[in-house]
């Protein structure tokens, strides 16, 4: 059952979004309207709205919307019943009595306690004879016994049922370590086996302290060398961070980039506590505004290799495009900075601080990268690098931190200043004309709606799905008017499915006295809910009218009446020549 209209009403009473979403995002008033930077994706410019009156958001950049409980479920991953618990507990509103389907949220607990059961099992593994084989891997990687134990990394042995049969024991079903991707379903239907067997464990522990996923090593020449878990209800690998629950705790508003779990682990115990590292994948957008919840800085310590040079320069922009400023710590001679620390000994954590004061921003690693690029003891080398330069500096947004690079370039090379800014000035004209076509032709795309996953069929349809939309918007700003509207259009006579489900459900709850978008967020999925918040921040003053009500509903009744390619090959010759005389009709 679901909870309370009354409970829930107070609910978002008590929660203003602009209160919630402010915890989160810097948001700054723009008329009606408060508008920041978005959570949910990496963005320079504000295109994150927050509808005080309405109690809703809405982001023009990714296109994710909802309310206050949308809001909590996407910004903290929590499932439905989660997020209410949790805005609750925040107005301090005791839960209604347990009459609600929790069956998630009971999920989602089993999961963690699984996590933690596994945690604790795969450290005293390590600890006894069995792991002898993974404890000798970390001490030869030079891990002291105080920050293994503070890791609380582990060891899963090489027998297929020992966590499984553990976890079993302590009353987990199979469906909850399966669901937890512990483990995993034998193909001929004969139970589970445990999913990380033979490899050295690092628990991924989340900002709140709680075990949600686990990184493996294998300890043979067995492919693959990492294995990770997969997503769960409590895991997303492309939107958390390892050590993230030790960073936040530094008492910096700075973020060292690692590679992988060993270097984050070194780094750590050489005193530099703020490391993290992304989840056996490359940097995402999620985990850039991920940081940048913890970070106004983040210094990238990628591998010295050629792979590691290739995730820095992609991982740049992703930072930057997050609001972060980055910078670039080169290691030399091609190590990585776990085999940095150890080369120095006790000067290890000395040596790698040195490394960090000096490393210079994401331009300077640029430039030299450019230089390094081209022969600029040669003119045509010299002209090649000062044409990439340029277009480097372009991209800067500030103005002053463009002419300080210009001014720079331009004296290191011997080049007059004026004539490389003028390069500059004309790489950047280029540019903005690039971007202000790739803009025209997103927008192209996005209103012909081509792409759009969660409502295709309005490409399909266009006339009739525009119609119904905007009269689905039109009721939601006019509930009174729903006994007119379901007087002269029926729900069957909407042609897209996903608007006439939004019309049917809706209505319902009007029918019933409730307010129409109380339980959206319980009763469509995420991607539903944000495809509703759209086109209600889209619809303009004018769309709202009764006369364009009037026009609405003409138009879908007009659509309905007419017969589609599958339709004329069912009706009968005497139905046929009905319809074509109606359209006779309409014609004179």
């Amino acid at each position: 059952m679901a909870f309370p209209e009354s409970f829930l009403q107070d609910l978002k009473m008590r929660n203003d979004i602009t209160d919630v979403v402010s915890g989160y995002v810097n948001l700054k008033r723009q008329g009606r309207n408060m508008v920041g930077l978005c959570p949910f994706h990496g963005e320079k410019t504000p295109s994150f709205n927050v509808y005080s009156e309405s109690g809703s958001f809405y982001c023009f950049g990714c296109g994710v919307g909802g309310d206050v409980v949308s809001f909590i479920m996407r910004i903290e991953n929590l499932d439905y019943v989660d997020a209410i618990k949790y805005l609750a507990q925040r107005a301090g509103l005791d839960m209604p009595e347990n009459n609600y389907d929790d069956s998630m949220g009971r999920l989602r607990n089993r999961v963690l306690e699984a996590n933690r059961e596994a945690a604790k099992f795969y450290y005293n593994t390590l600890c006894s004879p069995q792991g002898g084989k993974g404890l000798d891997y970390f001490h030869s990687r030079a891990l002291s016994d105080r920050t293994i134990r503070h890791f609380g990394l582990g060891y899963a042995d090489d027998n297929w049922s020992s966590l499984c049969t553990h976890l079993k024991s302590k009353g987990f079903k199979d469906s909850e370590l399966v669901a937890a991707n512990l483990a995993v379903n034998r193909k001929n239907g004969g139970g589970i086996y445990d999913r990380f067997t033979d490899r050295v464990m690092f628990p991924i522990i989340n900002p709140r302290g709680n075990v949600i996923a686990f990184g493996g090593r294998i300890m043979s020449d067995a492919k693959p060398k990492y294995l990770n878990t997969s997503d769960t209800p409590v895991f997303k690998k492309s939107a958390n961070l390892f050590s993230l629950n030790n960073a936040k705790n530094s008492g910096k508003r700075t973020l060292i980039l690692c590679e992988g779990y060993m270097d984050v682990i070194a780094v750590n115990q050489a005193g530099f506590t703020n490391a993290v590292a992304t989840l056996g994948t490359a940097l995402t957008g999620e985990q850039a505004v991920l940081m940048k919840r913890y970070a106004d800085e983040v210094i990238i310590c990628y591998d010295a290799d050629e792979a590691g040079q290739k995730a820095t320069a992609r991982a740049i922009p992703i930072l930057r495009n997050s609001g972060l400023n980055v910078k670039v710590l080169t290691i030399p001679s091609g190590k990585d900075p776990d085999e940095f620390i150890k080369s120095k000994g006790n000067d290890g954590p000395a040596a790698f601080k040195v490394l960090l004061d000096k490393c210079g921003n994401d331009v300077e690693y640029r430039l030299q990268k450019l230089k390094n690029a081209h022969n600029i003891q040669l003119t045509e080398g010299k002209v090649a690098f000062l044409e990439d330069a340029a277009k480097l500096i372009a991209t800067i947004g500030s103005p002053i931190e463009r002419d300080v690079y210009s001014s720079k370039v331009a004296s290191e090379l011997g080049v007059d200043k004026n004539a490389f800014k003028q390069q500059v000035t004309r790489a950047s004209r280029r540019g903005e004309r690039a971007e202000e076509k790739k803009q025209a032709r997103q927008i192209q795309l996005e209103l012909s709606r081509r792409n759009d996953k969660i409502n295709p069929e309005h490409f399909q349809k266009p006339r009739s799905s525009s119609a119904e939309e905007a009269l689905l918007v039109y009721l939601l700003n006019n509930p009174d008017a729903y006994e007119v509207i379901s007087a002269r259009v029926k729900p069957e006579q909407f042609q897209n499915s996903l608007i006439r489900r939004f019309f049917e459900y809706f209505g319902s709850r009007i029918e019933k006295g409730k307010d129409p978008l109380t339980n959206v967020a319980a009763d469509f999925t995420q991607d539903e809910v944000s495809k509703l918040y759209q086109l209600m921040s889209q619809s303009i003053s004018g769309v709202s009218t009764e006369e364009a009500m009037n026009e609405y509903i003409n138009v879908i009744n007009e659509e309905s009446s007419k017969l589609n390619s599958g339709d004329l090959a069912e009706v009968s010759n005497e139905e046929l020549m009905a319809y074509l005389d109606k359209i006779r009709k309409k014609k004179q």
